[in-house]
C-alpha cells in the first residue's frame, strides 16, 4: 500500500513538473521576444538628432518602448514565480528521495549484516541439508537465489536513487541561478522604465507648452492620410470598371482570368503566412482606429499599418501578383498598388520604383526604396490589403523572421 502510494506521488510530481516545465519554457520565450522588440525600437527607432523638431515622434517611441518594457517585467515576475514554484516542488522531490535513499541504505546494511553472518558455505550447506525432504530443500535453495538477487536489486536501487539525487540536486543549483538572474534582470528593466519616465514627463510638459500647434500638425496629416485613401479606393474603382467594360452588368469585383481566380484562391489559402513588406521591420502604428500614442483626446485613423525598417530598405511584394498602379503622392513620394485577383496590397511612402504598371512580379520582390523623414530620422512603410474597403493587413502576413 505503501509502495503504491509513493508511485502515485511521483506521477503527480512528474506530471506537475512537466506543466510548470512547459510554462517556464512559454515564458522564457515570451521573454526573449519582448528583448527583442526592445532591440528593434532602439534601432529603427529614436532616429531623431534635433529633438525640438521631432518632439511627439520621440515621445510616441519613448511611449512605445515603455510599454514593450512594462510587459516584459511583468512577464519577468510570472517567470519568476514559476520558477519558485519548480524550486518548491523539486525541494519536495528531493526531501522523498533523501528519505528513500536513507530506508534503502539501513535495509542493505541489514541484509549484509545477516548475510555475514550466514556467509560461509558450510553454514549455507547445513542450511539445505537440515531439509526435512527434497521439497523443502528445494524451497531453501530458491530463497537463497531470491536473496542474493534481491541484494544486487537493492544495490542498484540505492545507485539509481543517488543518481538521481545528484541530478535533482544539479537541477536547483541551476534553477536557482536563473532566478537570480531574473531577479536582477527585473531590477535593471525598473530602473530602466524609472529613467524613461522622467524623460518622458519632461517631453509630456513640452508637447504641452506647444499643444495646439501639434493638434494643427496633426490634423492636417491625418487629412492628407484621407486624401491618398480616398484616391486609393478611386482607383481600385476605376480599375474594377475597366476589367468590366465589356460587360453588360456593373459588379464591385474584377473580371477575372482562370489564372487570376487560381492567384486569388492560393493567396487566401496563404492567408497569416504572407511575407513582410520589409525585410527587418517593427509594426508602429496598427490599423484601425486608436487614440493617438503622445496627445490625450484625439483619435486617429489607419487603413494600413505603419512598420519602421531600416534606412535605405527596399519594400518587397507580399505574394505573386500584378502592378496595377503606380502613383505620385505630395512630397514626390511613391504608392504601388499589386493586384492579387480581387485583393489589392498597397505599398506608400517610397522615393524610387523599380518595377512597372502591368508588370507580373513575384513573392518578394523589390518594389521600391522606402522614404526616410528628415526631421525624424526614420524609415516607415505604410503598408496597406484592400477588397471593397480597407482591411487589416496584419492578419494576413505571417510572423516577422
Amino acid at each position: 500500500m505503501k509502495f503504491r502510494f509513493l508511485i502515485f506521488f511521483f506521477l503527480i510530481l512528474t506530471v506537475s513538473f512537466s506543466a510548470t516545465a512547459q510554462s517556464t519554457k512559454q515564458l522564457q520565450q515570451k521573454r526573449k521576444e519582448l528583448q527583442k522588440e526592445i532591440k528593434k525600437i532602439n534601432s529603427l527607432l529614436f532616429k531623431s538628432k534635433k529633438e525640438s523638431e521631432a518632439l511627439l515622434s520621440l515621445l510616441g517611441d519613448l511611449n512605445k518602448k515603455i510599454s514593450v518594457r512594462t510587459k516584459l517585467i511583468r512577464t519577468i515576475v510570472k517567470e519568476s514565480e514559476t520558477l519558485s514554484k519548480e524550486i518548491a516542488k523539486n525541494e519536495i522531490q528531493k526531501e522523498t528521495l533523501e528519505k528513500e535513499l536513507e530506508t534503502l541504505k539501513k535495509d542493505y546494511a541489514n541484509m549484509i549484516v545477516k548475510s555475514y553472518k550466514s556467509k560461509n558455505n558450510q553454514s549455507r550447506l547445513m542450511f539445505l541439508l537440515s531439509s526435512e525432504n527434497f521439497t523443502q530443500a528445494y524451497k531453501r535453495l530458491q530463497y537463497m537465489k531470491q536473496y542474493t538477487s534481491y541484494r544486487k536489486l537493492q544495490g542498484e536501487k540505492i545507485k539509481n536513487t543517488t543518481l538521481d539525487l545528484t541530478i535533482l540536486t544539479d537541477s536547483l543549483v541551476i534553477i536557482k541561478d536563473e532566478k537570480q538572474e531574473l531577479i536582477s534582470l527585473h531590477l535593471r528593466e525598473k530602473d530602466s522604465v524609472k529613467n524613461e519616465k522622467s524623460i518622458q514627463e519632461r517631453l509630456v510638459g513640452k508637447v504641452k507648452s506647444k499643444e495646439k500647434k501639434y493638434r494643427a500638425k496633426i490634423k492636417k496629416i491625418q487629412d492628407e492620410e484621407r486624401l491618398i485613401d480616398r484616391k486609393i479606393q478611386r482607383l481600385i474603382a476605376a480599375a474594377i470598371a475597366k476589367s468590366n467594360k465589356n460587360s453588360n452588368t456593373k459588379s464591385s469585383k474584377f473580371k477575372l482570368t482562370p489564372e487570376a481566380k487560381k492567384l486569388e484562391s492560393t493567396f487566401i489559402a496563404n492567408k497569416g503566412k504572407l511575407f513582410w513588406p520589409t525585410q527587418k521591420g517593427l509594426v508602429v502604428r496598427r490599423f484601425g482606429k486608436q487614440k493617438h500614442p503622445t496627445l490625450a483626446g484625439i483619435t486617429v485613423q489607419s487603413n494600413g499599418i505603419r512598420i519602421a525598417t531600416e534606412k535605405k530598405a527596399k519594400a518587397r511584394a507580399v505574394f505573386n501578383g500584378k502592378v496595377m498602379s503606380i502613383q505620385l503622392l505630395p512630397g514626390r513620394k511613391k504608392l504601388v498598388l499589386i493586384q492579387h485577383g480581387n485583393y489589392i496590397t498597397s505599398y506608400q511612402n517610397l522615393d524610387n520604383v523599380l518595377v512597372k504598371e502591368g508588370q507580373h512580379i513575384s513573392t518578394k520582390q523589390e518594389i521600391g526604396t522606402i522614404h526616410t523623414d528628415a526631421v525624424t530620422g526614420k524609415t516607415i512603410l505604410i503598408f496597406g490589403l484592400y477588397k471593397g474597403k480597407f482591411i487589416n493587413p496584419e492578419p494576413w502576413i505571417g510572423k516577422m523572421i
